[in-house]
């Protein structure tokens, strides 16, 4: 086919004049059964060059995406193009799932994306052998490369199935971001004649600043003062779950429209608040990095960083998510350059705990080896026999699969007979050079030089051309100067906001409660840990204060009969003086009736949900029950993690006939097994 005869097809098909010359050159070497790897900016049309091929193709093109968004918006428009296309995925149920699969089979397809986690299912293990497949694409393709920002082991069994196709069928991988390290890595995974083509990274329409502050308030100043100058509508990433709540309700309390997002939602949720970016419905929607991959929004005005990325490499893919459309795009990062007593800077420590989190220590691959010697394992298990979180034992295991140690046998793990010895040096390796990207990412905020020729020099891209777009060439320096009356808002906020305990189910009469603080929201946590753990005596006046003030603000016009307080595992009677000092400030009766009845460790021993819902299960008993029969009671406790224990209080409670049981807290804590993104 000519360049001429295709592009009259793409006017017909997608409504397009004409391909990028580079567009051209992927489709042209896909349509003669090449092999390719295709590094473009975000926005440049990637996706258009799998496309057109799959519709030319007899037979079904498998697309491998990480990007739930992303499957769902391109479905959708190929659909709307009339051109068969469906999605596997997890938001789907299992029988939706397998008509797709069979829909496969049955050659009613033209394009399936899925989920490369997907491919541990048999089902469609076994489809792929009756499927006629005329490609494979592999999108977000610096995931299948450890060195890569965002490697995930289940995009390695991709490279399996590639290795098993015929030489003449087509492949196409295509990412944003990859470095020459990466790019090297991909080309010699999929092997074979394989064509590399890297565009152009600069994004001239890009106006970057780096705001340095000296504390977390400074940046809410900061945004409440000017993030409504910005034009259009944003996203604003931060770090961590807890803090997308503390900025959006922030942004609430000065008048700023702006809702919270993050992959803790349930999937409705976040199909709304996508829909709602979509028709800039809030000047901005305050995220950890779950939002904007695979959100086809070309007018996306602002992009501002509360944290900093662990590289270089995720700032360019995060970043890439706005000004699309090529119109004037602000950039923003924030860094807290405030050094603790060992001279490390505050912004630092978060990444920093992703990377030291990212790879287990050796001890804990040697305690999952251990185990699968044993008897054959799945994941629960290995989580409960371990005491490790999920996402630990699952880069462990796909780890450890890799050098050949255990082997996975239906859903279960076991030891590989005459396994080699466990290779760490590749480990020790990976996490520092995931250090020194870091360390890079520290150089961009400090650097002199112009900011987007820091970053296309980072990702290997070198260009002659002039950089003028950021606040080391064109533009003037930001700094932090809030007005007194915005000072005042933020204290007036920090004694009002107070974080819900979801604790609600369909078993129990508990509601939601309330917390007085997050334990390390200013200095709870620290008075917390002082009395519990340092022999600092009582909870000191001031938490009580909060706690009230956080009580009447929620549940002031509640009328309750009873409390009751947790019983102590290892701090004593604290709990209990507090709830003392509640119950004559709120003129409630307390009992001191809840008890345990056999004994528990405390809950931050245990590193996942499951062990600390066995360590309180069925642990505590109430010794007159009739005593909270339809009563309405306040359950106090010092500090909530994963809500294992107030569950369990809740439906003891509610079997001796408790009416309802409202949770009140001093401070939440990140919990349990929730994890960062």
């Amino acid at each position: 086919m000519t360049r001429n005869e295709a592009e009259i097809k793409l006017k017909k098909i997608f409504g397009f004049d004409k391909f990028y010359d580079e567009q051209w050159e992927a489709i042209d070497m896909l349509l003669r059964g090449g092999r390719m790897l295709l590094i473009e900016k975000t926005g440049y049309g990637k996706s258009l060059c799998f496309q057109f091929p799959a519709t030319q193709f007899d037979g079904i093109a498998v697309i491998f995406s990480p990007l739930i968004a992303l499957m769902r918006d391109q479905v959708n428009s190929l659909n709307e193009k009339g051109i068969p296309a469906k999605h596997i995925n997890s938001e789907q149920t299992h029988e939706e799932n397998s008509q797709v699969i069979q829909d496969a089979i049955n050659g009613k397809l033209k394009i399936l994306y899925i989920a490369p986690e997907r491919q541990e299912n048999q089902e469609w293990i076994e489809a792929t052998r009756k499927m006629n497949l005329s490609m494979i694409v592999i999108d977000e393709a610096h995931t299948i490369s450890v060195w890569g920002h965002d490697f995930r082991p289940a995009f390695r069994r991709i490279i399996n199935l590639v290795q098993l196709l015929p030489e003449k069928l087509p492949v196409l991988a295509t990412t944003a971001t990859a470095t020459k390290r990466v790019q090297a890595d991909i080309e010699q995974q999929i092997s074979g004649n394989l064509t590399t083509i890297r565009g152009n990274l600069l994004r001239e329409n890009f106006n970057l600043f780096v705001i340095e502050t000296k504390s977390e308030d400074e940046k809410l100043l900061w945004l409440a003062e000017n993030i409504n100058k910005l034009p259009g509508t944003g996203l604003l990433y931060t770090g961590t779950r807890v803090n997308t709540e503390i900025y959006a309700r922030w942004f609430d309390f000065v008048g700023i429209n702006s809702t919270d997002y993050n992959a803790g939602l349930d999937g409705d949720t976040r199909k709304e608040i996508e829909k709602g970016l979509m028709n800039n419905k809030w000047k901005c929607v305050v995220s950890t990095n779950a939002l904007g991959m695979g959100i086809d929004k070309p007018d996306i005005r602002f992009i501002i960083h509360t944290q900093i990325p662990a590289s270089p490499i995720h700032y360019y893919q995060e970043i890439g998510r706005a000004g699309r459309d090529g119109q004037k795009t602000y950039i923003i990062l924030f860094y807290n350059s405030k050094q603790d007593e060992n001279g490390i800077a505050e912004d630092y420590k978060l990444p920093k705990a992703f990377i030291d989190g990212g790879r287990p220590g050796i001890k804990k691959y040697q305690k999952v080896i251990n185990a699968v010697k044993q008897e054959q394992l799945g994941e629960k298990q290995l989580m409960k026999k371990t005491n490790m979180k999920q996402t630990q034992i699952r880069v462990i295991k796909a780890d450890l699969i890799e050098q050949g140690i255990i082997k996975e046998v239906s859903k279960k793990y076991e030891y590989q007979f005459n396994a080699p010895e466990l290779n760490a040096a590749k480990f020790d390796e990976l996490r520092n050079a995931k250090l020194k990207d870091l360390d890079s990412m520290v150089d961009y905020v400090f650097t002199t030089e112009p900011r987007m020729k820091f970053l296309c020099e980072y990702l290997g891209d070198t260009l002659p051309s002039k950089f003028e777009n950021c606040d080391n060439s064109r533009y003037k320096k930001r700094t932090v100067n809030p007005e007194k009356e915005t000072i005042g808002k933020l204290i007036e906020f920090r004694g009002t906001y107070f974080p819900v305990l979801n604790v609600e189910s369909t078993n129990s009469n508990i509601e939601n409660g309330i917390a007085s603080s997050y334990y390390g929201v200013s200095n709870v946590g620290t008075a917390l840990h002082r009395c519990k753990y340092e022999n600092g005596g009582d909870f000191p006046d001031f938490l009580l204060k909060l706690t009230l003030k956080a009580f009447r603000k929620t549940f002031g016009n509640k009328q309750l009969d009873l409390i009751v307080y947790v019983p102590p595992t290892s701090s004593g009677e604290l709990v209990k003086k507090f709830a003392e000092k509640i119950s004559y400030a709120l003129k409630i009766p307390i009992s001191h009736k809840l008890v345990k009845q056999r004994e528990t460790q405390p809950q931050k021993v245990f590193q996942n949900a499951y062990l600390k819902r066995d360590n309180v299960s069925g642990a505590f008993n109430y010794t007159e029950p009739d005593e909270i029969n339809n009563k309405s009671i306040l359950l106090v406790d010092d500090i909530f993690d994963s809500g294992a224990t107030i569950k369990e209080i809740g439906k003891l409670l509610t079997n001796f006939g408790a009416k309802i049981i409202v949770p009140l807290v001093i401070a939440r804590t990140v919990g349990g097994d929730i994890n960062f993104e």
